[in-house]
C-alpha cells in the first residue's frame, strides 16, 4: 500500500508531467487562459490517464512487444472518444473553446509516456495510482496557471458564468498574459518556485 500512494504522490510533485518531465507542455500552455478551462481539460486527461492506465496494466500479460504501441493508441483514443462525446453534449462552449485539444490527448505524451514507462511494466493498482498521479499533478498546474493568467490578463477570475474575483475597473490588465508569451512566463515562474521550495527543502 505505501508503494501505491507512493505512485500516486510522485505524479503531484516529484515527477510532475509539466514541470518535472516536461511532457504535454503543448495543451497546457494553450488552454491555461482560464482557470474554467484548466479544470476540464485536467479532468478529461486525468480521466483517460486514469482509465488507459488500469487497461494496459490489465492486458500487458498477453500483449506482444512488436505491437503494444498500436494497442496503447487504440485503448486510450477509445477512452478519449468517450470524453469527446460527453464534453460535446453536455459542455459543449466549454468543448468549442478546447477545440482540438480533446481529440489530441490521444497522442499526448504523458498518456502515452506513461503507458509505455509505468503501466506495461506495472500491476493493476499501482497503474491506477500512477493514473491518478499524474493526472492530478497536470491538473494542479493547469489550475494555477490558469488562475496567475487569467486574474493578470483580465483582472477576474469567471468560473461557470459567475465572478469569483475581481480587480476592479482600475486595473489594467496587460493583455501578453492571456497570450503564449504569458503562458512561457507563467511556466517559467513556477519552475523557478518549485526549484527553490525543494532545493531549500533539501538544504
Amino acid at each position: 500500500m505505501n508503494q501505491v500512494w507512493h505512485d500516486f504522490k510522485s505524479g503531484i510533485i516529484a515527477e510532475n508531467p509539466l514541470l518535472r518531465l516536461m511532457i504535454g507542455l503543448c495543451s497546457a500552455l494553450a488552454v491555461s487562459t482560464r482557470v474554467e478551462y484548466g479544470i476540464f481539460m485536467g479532468i478529461a486527461a486525468s480521466f483517460v490517464l486514469f482509465s488507459s492506465n488500469i487497461i494496459i496494466s490489465a492486458i500487458r500479460r498477453w500483449t506482444a512487444d512488436q505491437i503494444r504501441i498500436p494497442i496503447f493508441i487504440t485503448v486510450i483514443a477509445s477512452f478519449v472518444t468517450i470524453v469527446d462525446l460527453v464534453m460535446r453534449a453536455y459542455f459543449y462552449p466549454v468543448y468549442k473553446v478546447l477545440g482540438v485539444w480533446i481529440p489530441l490527448i490521444v497522442v499526448n505524451c504523458i498518456i502515452l509516456g506513461r503507458a509505455e514507462a509505468f503501466a506495461y511494466k506495472h500491476s493493476i493498482m499501482r497503474s491506477a495510482a500512477d493514473g491518478l498521479g499524474m493526472g492530478a499533478g497536470y491538473t494542479l498546474v493547469l489550475l494555477v496557471m490558469g488562475f496567475i493568467r487569467e486574474l493578470s490578463g483580465t483582472g477576474k477570475i469567471i468560473l461557470f458564468g459567475q465572478t469569483l474575483v475581481s480587480l476592479g475597473a482600475g486595473f489594467e490588465p496587460p493583455s501578453i498574459m492571456i497570450l503564449f508569451p504569458g503562458a512561457f512566463l507563467t511556466f517559467g515562474f513556477l519552475m523557478a518556485l518549485l526549484n527553490i521550495v525543494q532545493s531549500r527543502g533539501r538544504s
